[in-house]
């Protein structure tokens, strides 16, 4: 039954990452034809900041722990879920779907997250378990999407990564502002104050301009 999973996400993968673009054009003419038909109510944009705000602080948080292809991160938020950088972008895109009060975006969010999301992080795990020997041990404990409440604290007999170049375990190192700007994830916090300005100014744009068009 393995086999037979890892062959189909294998057959999946290309298809996935041709239609990802597509897919988010399509995301984004779903968004401002919501913005279109109405204007997004204040209170439903508040609220999405629940939701918004604690998504951008775990990507931003996650960026300065993970070295890609390095070691297995498994300090900060990566004590808690596998993946914090998905869970960051899914709360994000929820807190949206919030503010747009949409049951047509958030379809869109769960069909798009089990077309790319889900056979991407299959892939990733796969690859971690053949790079890392700690991988499955680090799997034991921690949860691949919904955190655990209490940080995983693995055993010193349970090696968590190897680094690529030297070695050397790895995987015990804080958060590093200089990995975070290496990452560049301030430009999620960037695009989400322009969908914020997006919400409260966009659809006095639209309206004027598609005026009588409804």
């Amino acid at each position: 039954m393995i086999g037979l999973a890892s062959t189909g996400i294998d057959s999946w993968l290309p298809i996935a990452r041709r239609i990802r673009v597509p897919l988010g054009f399509l995301a984004t003419a779903l968004y401002l034809f919501e913005i279109w038909l109405r204007a997004p109510r204040l209170q439903a944009v508040a609220w999405s900041l629940v939701l918004v705000l604690p998504g951008l602080w775990l990507r931003g948080y996650a960026s300065g722990y993970v070295k890609k292809n390095q070691e297995l991160t498994t300090t900060g938020p990566y004590a808690h879920t596998r993946n914090p950088l998905y869970l960051g972008s899914t709360l994000i895109a929820a807190g949206f779907c919030v503010a747009l009060e949409s049951w047509r975006m958030v379809v869109a969010v769960a069909v798009g997250f089990a077309l790319i999301y889900i056979p991407v992080i299959a892939s990733e795990e796969r690859y971690l378990r053949a790079a890392f020997p700690g991988f499955d041990a680090y799997c034991r404990q921690v949860p691949r999407l919904i955190p655990r409440l209490t940080p995983a604290r693995l055993t010193a007999s349970q090696p968590v990564a190897a680094d690529n170049a030297h070695g050397t375990c790895a995987g015990t190192s804080g958060f590093s502002l200089a990995l975070y700007r290496q990452h560049r994830e301030y430009n999620a916090a960037i695009g989400a104050a322009l969908l914020y300005l997006s919400l409260l100014f966009l659809h006095t744009f639209l309206a004027a301009t598609f005026h009588g068009t409804r």
